[in-house]
């Protein structure tokens, strides 16, 4: 292509200049056209929920000040839009990176054919895995279904993930106006502003943020990440979900940067971050081949589980009023700051699908809604696994006690005060479990179960012993 040619970049989950394929393509070209489309219309029930939408819309305009303010957002329909833009400008190239969730591939097979159809050149890239889910397979050709001989027999006997790539040493992008092009803020990603703007207080988004999380988590919390990411009080975890999820960084650049970590004496840490790396590929994995994972159960031994119906109780669990602090702090820091530590999520999600004996796709529904870092493959898979019903699941008899996990990993309560404060007049033995509190304990801590705290919704033996009962009845 001659240099001044115009190439459109269809920004996705790839919101980065750096280590984008895509991108990288269209500069080498020409003149870049950069856009965003908010398809909800394809999306349909996979529609990005609240929280998303808020970081995506911070994301954007991140993106944007990179581009110098030439990138242009539409609404509707990609395969309309972008065949619209093919008829109106004259493109010479229409390049994206690709996505893995089943409407997307559906959606994206159809604007290949459409573009097949013109003399437009189009190629997509990978950008968001460190290995495509058709290259891992075993040697039958069938699909892993167990994660560790994914890993170590499907992933590592493949090549290494290549170096991320630079940005774009030149960027021309086009700036014309465009008709039915939208401003960011007609997109409407940001609901209640109250909420949004307080959950907003503990992020800071886009690639630079993203950059600076990656290298701050390998340069201070690689040495004590295979033990300290259980415990939710302590800096130990990366919190780089939300930034992988929209593409404020790749898989690759974290994946290198940890391995350059463990040269440097973090050999440990690094070596289970990169396993965690994978687990998210597993996801993704696991979608692209079972594409029913977000709806049916992948064991369909779970098809005849018979779920209870609870309105009363699943408000209180999605409003952190269950009487369980652990729980009650998980929750609120979901709504609160659109993230809950990992070790968390697996107590409230036991305690959801096991002590409530509530429908695993009922948790994953509010988890979509309220996480910045919702992704589909991943929130499936941890449901289901969680539920024992997934690939590589827990066994159904595992169920998280949360008053022996709180104390376990949260052993002073440094946690569980952060967002359940009306405990802090509590002596540490009663913390994890305030209805075993006497009667004077609680009244000199200003505590009325009931009032300033709640009652427990359920009794955690009964429960348990319920669900071990209703699993054995399955056939």
């Amino acid at each position: 292509m001659a240099q001044n040619s115009l190439s459109l970049v269809w920004f996705r989950q790839d919101l980065r200049l750096a280590d984008n394929p895509a991108l990288t393509a269209a500069a080498n070209n020409g003149r870049v056209l950069p856009i965003y489309i908010l398809d909800d219309t394809a999306a349909g029930d996979a529609a990005m929920g609240a929280a998303s939408r808020v970081w995506l819309h911070h994301s954007l305009a991140d993106l944007n000040r990179s581009l110098g303010g030439a990138l242009r957002f539409f609404r509707g329909d990609a395969k309309k839009i972008i065949e619209r833009l093919t008829k109106t400008l004259p493109l010479e190239g229409v390049y994206w990176n690709r996505c893995y969730e089943p409407w997307r591939r559906q959606r994206d097979t159809e604007i290949k054919a459409m573009l097949a159809q013109t003399d437009i050149d189009n190629r997509s890239f990978n950008a968001s895995l460190l290995w495509e889910p058709w290259e891992v397979k075993k040697a039958d050709g069938s699909p892993y279904r167990v994660f560790t001989p994914y890993y170590q027999k499907g992933c590592l006997a493949l090549d290494p993930p290549g170096e991320p790539e630079a940005p774009p040493a030149r960027l021309d992008c086009y700036t014309d106006e465009l008709e039915h092009s939208l401003r960011l803020e007609q997109l409407d990603l940001l609901p209640r502003p109250d909420w949004q703007k307080a959950m907003m207080s503990h992020w800071t988004v886009g690639e630079s943020a993203a950059r600076d999380r990656l290298e701050t988590f390998c340069e201070e919390s690689l040495d004590g990440y295979r033990e300290g990411r259980d415990f939710p009080a302590r800096r130990a975890v990366s919190r780089l979900s939300p930034h992988l999820h929209y593409g404020e960084i790749s898989p690759r650049q974290a994946w290198h940067q940890a391995e350059h970590a463990a040269m440097h004496g973090h050999a440990d840490g690094s070596a289970h971050f990169l396993r965690e790396l994978a687990w998210r590929e597993f996801s993704y994995y696991l979608l692209y081949h079972f594409e029913d994972l977000p709806r049916k159960n992948f064991n369909p031994k779970f098809d005849g589980f018979p779920w209870r119906k609870d309105e009363a109780r699943l408000q209180a669990w999605r409003q952190g009023k269950t009487g369980f602090p652990i729980v009650d702090a998980g929750m609120r820091e979901l709504w609160q700051t659109g993230y809950m530590h990992n070790r968390v999520r697996m107590i409230v999600a036991s305690f959801l699908v096991k002590n409530m004996l509530l429908d695993w796709r009922i948790g994953a529904a509010w988890f979509w809604d309220c996480l910045v870092d919702a992704d589909l493959a991943s929130n499936s898979a941890s449901w289901q696994w969680c539920a024992g019903s997934g690939a590589d699941a827990a066994p159904y008899f595992r169920i998280f006690n949360p008053v022996l996990q709180s104390e376990k990993f949260d052993a002073e309560g440094d946690y569980l005060l952060r967002f359940c404060p009306e405990l802090e007049g509590l002596p540490r033995r009663y913390l994890h479990k305030p209805w075993e509190a006497p009667a004077d304990v609680l009244q000199a801590a200003g505590i009325k179960l009931g009032s300033d705290y709640p009652q427990p919704i359920l009794e955690l033996k009964a429960t348990r012993e319920r669900a071990l009962e209703t699993f054995k009845s399955l056939p």
